[in-house]
């Protein structure tokens, strides 16, 4: 049985088990409550343990094996350029959207307690209200940390991301021996941390039962109508980045007719809605866009696999909206500071986000930490997140692809979609 099915099943388990067991229903002295508790802390630390290598081995790999970083002149400029570009309008659209919408809200009245939110507010408060522009100036300065592992320990993964795109870039500059054996051994890391990734996934079922049962069990069916809120309000800022900007900029910008290229990417569409996987999906992307929309070589070959490791366009709007709901849900009025910051982390988090289902929980962890919101609020969007993983991955895909039929019309290619 296909994942998102099993854990579909596992949410509809959640719902009957807290409705009928509530919180004070148990076995032999053990409460009900007290093990979806347990089965939900555990696979949320689970998630947390594969920060830092998965992380730090995804960027090292994604720019070590583009080759020579000095031999890639124009065509690596203007690919860098599109990427941070749409990823920023992506970001912009979701943080307008959560903003107008506020899914975190209802009927005037933060949702914490609907949806058993238990983090002390003070404390919270606290600690989001002392952001401000030495906090932003604090994010540069967190990108070059004094101690590499102390920054890794401390949850300090900007540092560890700049660390890492270093250390792939320079890579490309030692000798060829050696670098096979370090290319060798990152790329082995990689594989086994998605290997990890996808074993914990495997238990992302039970994870989403309890901590789904846990929230139904506190407070009862209420707690879904937020979460109502917040999937239409990701969908429709997915929806108006891949129907509204990305159509515009190929016409525009590719002067191409964009449902020429809806047509050639079908395949690899429903292949990354289906997966959830960017990475999965690129040999199909690749593919539909050489022989499909007639990119040649040269470019898809540079563009598309530089696209799965760094342009996450739907994960990086998914990550900001998540980040802002968790804060309404807390009654948090994040300032302009506080949400420059989510703008900025979501931004430099989605190039290290691994082009694997559910790798986005990792980077909103990192989004909560930099603005100083506790990490139980990622329980709080389990529940919907696999059928949003699926509708951003598709977004990310084909912001790859356009971005190749882009760059290959400014590269004077006059026979792509022709």
């Amino acid at each position: 049985m296909k994942l998102h099915w099993q854990i579909f099943i596992g949410i509809g388990l959640a719902i009957i088990a807290g409705i009928a067991t509530g919180e004070t229903a148990g076995i032999g002295g053990v409460l009900f409550y007290d093990v979806y508790v347990f089965l939900g802390t555990l696979f949320l630390n689970a998630l947390k343990m594969l920060i830092v290598p998965l992380i730090l081995s995804s960027i090292i790999c994604g720019v070590a094996n583009m080759g020579d970083l000095g031999g890639l002149g124009r065509l690596g400029g203007k690919t860098i350029m599109y990427y941070l570009s749409t990823s920023v309008v992506a970001i912009l659209i979701g943080l307008v959207l959560v903003n107008i919408v506020e899914p975190g809200v209802i009927d005037g009245d933060p949702v914490r307690d609907r949806v058993g939110l238990s983090e002390d507010i003070s404390g919270i408060a606290e600690k989001v209200e002392g952001k401000g522009a030495g906090d932003i100036a604090g994010i540069f300065l967190r990108m070059v940390p004094t101690n590499i592992v102390a920054a890794a320990a401390d949850g300090q993964m900007l540092g560890l991301i700049f660390f890492g795109l270093l250390f792939g870039c320079f890579m490309t500059q030692v000798v060829e021996q050696r670098k096979t054996v370090l290319l060798t051994f990152w790329n082995a890391i990689l594989d086994v941390m998605m290997k990890m990734t996808d074993w914990v996934m495997k238990f992302s079922p039970i994870g989403v039962f309890g901590l789904v049962a846990k929230v139904v069990a506190s407070t009862g069916l209420s707690a879904f109508l937020p979460l109502a809120y917040f999937f239409f309000t990701v969908v429709s800022a997915l929806a108006m980045h891949m129907f509204v900007v990305m159509p515009l900029a190929l016409k525009y910008l590719g002067r191409v007719k964009p449902q020429r290229h809806f047509k050639a990417m079908t395949p690899a569409l429903l292949t990354s809605f289906s997966t959830s996987s960017s990475s999965a999906t690129l040999p199909i992307t690749i593919e539909c866009v050489e022989k499909n929309a007639g990119v040649s070589n040269r470019t898809g070959s540079f563009v598309l696999p530089l696209g799965a490791t760094i342009n996450m366009d739907g994960t990086a709007l998914y990550e900001c909206v998540a980040a802002m709901f968790i804060a309404q849900a807390y009654g948090l009025d994040l300032g302009f500071s506080e949400q420059f910051i989510i703008v900025i982390t979501a931004l430099v988090t989605s190039i290290g986000v691994a082009g694997i289902p559910a790798a986005s929980l990792v980077a909103i962890s990192i989004i909560l930490m930099a603005i100083g919101l506790p990490l139980e609020g990622i329980g709080l969007i389990l529940a919907v997140d696999r059928v949003l993983d699926m509708c951003r991955t598709s977004v990310n895909v084909f912001s790859d692809s356009c971005g190749a039929v882009i760059i290959a019309r400014s590269e004077g290619e006059d026979q792509v979609l022709r």
